[in-house]
């Protein structure tokens, strides 16, 4: 425990920002849990069981309860899957670090030696990849749970409860039955009652992490895709558990890594009839990377104006921004291609939306001069940053709000004051990092919002 004090206060005094970091507090916990609480439960699960097994149970059990509190505060969730899934990828993290660091000593010297050195080490990353993939995908992979400190306060008291039932045999057994017939609702019963997708759904916004990718259904089988995450393998999941196999429109709103990066999980095993990109082309590498992907494979790039319409049976979409004049500007590195998104107005006969891309306040109120279309659903531009005009988030009249937004981002995504706007305006938010994919359904008539595992 001194030797991980120390490093953690050399840390923090060579970079100050670690202390406001989750991920760095989850380091932290989680290799203090291991110290202190790992030896312990191997030692006394190694009176019954091989230590070997023992202690391959207790460092990631103790890793995960020890860093609890700290997801409970950042994201208000737990997660059940956590600690077979570090069972299973465990005997793959050493090797993987170890040949990695040699391969990194090797290559300035040899570079054919290093790239020998580094494949096996590629073999255990992506074992890890693949369980980590798994686990999420599993029924109750993570559970909602109440954010901040009432979340912390429920967690303690569960916590001391747990404990006193567990000293007993029969408090043991009690749990152990809780706990079984609680495993086989969700691996049987579950399937059976909470179907994915939900049934009919009009629009899907996928669960990619820190990014968007939102999915139009236009048919059997076929979809219009209006961005592509931040890599392949999340959208492709994504669109393979929507059964989607073409996409006769694949909109890229704007040219950031979060929208572009999954295009190749997109294109992966699907016919794709043309993409249409903004007239933008900041920033010049992202956007030059996506035109040679789709001359490479022969598929058409259009930019397109203002009242651009397209109709795919009852789905009807609308192009409303941006025009080619002069890029807006506005605050910040990546401003001028957020503000010149791509922006699409749905309707359904049961409804519409506004998927307003990364649009910041000066685009927007741009947009409210030229009027601002009442909808049912607002997708919040740019992961519900603070860059939002109120008048903008008021006068779509939304019902509802969906953002797309990592659990673990680091730019305080979505801000507090964008989220407490909508709610005072009677809009209901909905957020991918607490619940995962969102499904937009028609329900007697009118819109209704559905997260994954709930339809």
């Amino acid at each position: 425990m001194a030797a991980l004090s120390g490093t953690v206060l050399l840390l923090v005094l060579f970079n100050p920002g670690l202390a406001r970091e989750y991920g760095f507090a989850l380091s932290v916990a989680a290799t203090g849990g291991i110290l202190v609480l790992a030896p312990r439960w191997r030692d006394r699960m190694a009176v019954r069981m091989p230590v070997l097994v023992a202690e391959a149970i207790a460092i990631p059990a103790a890793a995960q309860v020890a860093v609890t509190p700290v997801l409970v505060l950042m994201s208000g969730e737990l997660g059940l899957a956590a600690i077979p899934a570090n069972l299973l990828a465990g005997p793959a993290v050493a090797p993987a670090t170890i040949l990695g660091f040699l391969a990194a000593l090797i290559a300035p010297v040899s570079m054919d030696l290093a790239q020998l050195v580094v494949r096996p080490a590629g073999l255990c990353a992506s074992w890890i990849i693949t369980v980590a993939e798994w686990a999420a995908e599993l029924p109750l992979a993570t559970v909602g749970w109440p954010a901040g400190g009432l979340g912390l306060a429920l967690l303690a008291v569960v916590s001391v409860v747990a404990w006193l039932a567990l000293r007993r045999q029969g408090g043991r057994r009690l749990v152990i039955a809780l706990a079984g017939s609680s495993l086989v609702a969700v691996l049987l019963v579950g399937p059976a009652t909470s179907a994915w997708p939900a049934r009919g759904w009009l629009l899907v916004m996928c669960d990619v992490g820190q990014g968007d990718a939102l999915v139009l259904s236009v048919g059997e089988g076929q979809a219009v895709v209006v961005d592509a995450g931040p890599e392949p393998g999340l959208v492709d999941r994504c669109l393979r558990r929507l059964g989607v196999h073409t996409v006769p429109l694949l909109v890229l709103t704007h040219p950031h890594l979060d929208h572009v990066g999954g295009l190749t999980g997109v294109l992966r095993g699907r016919r794709v009839g043309a993409i249409v990109v903004s007239p933008n082309r900041i920033p010049p590498r992202e956007s030059a990377r996506v035109s040679a992907e789709l001359r490479a494979r022969q598929i058409p790039e259009w930019v397109v104006r203002p009242g651009t319409r397209w109709r795919f049976g009852s789905t009807e979409i609308t192009v409303l921004a941006p025009t080619a004049e002069d890029p807006i500007q506005g605050q910040g590195e990546g401003s001028i291609s957020n503000n010149a998104s791509v922006v699409l107005l749905v309707r359904w006969p049961a409804g519409s939306a506004l998927l307003a891309g990364d649009l910041e306040t000066e685009a927007e109120a741009t947009l409210l001069r030229t009027g601002v279309p009442n909808v049912d659903i607002l997708k919040v531009p740019h992961h519900g940053s603070s860059r939002q005009d109120p008048a903008f988030l008021a006068a779509t009249k939304a019902r509802a709000a969906l953002i797309s937004v990592g659990a673990d981002n680091t730019y305080g995504h979505p801000s507090p004051t964008t989220v407490s706007r909508l709610t005072w305006l009677g809009t209901r938010v909905y957020r991918t990092d607490r619940t995962g994919d969102l499904a937009v359904i028609s329900h007697e008539g009118r819109l209704a919002v559905i997260p994954r595992g709930t339809g």
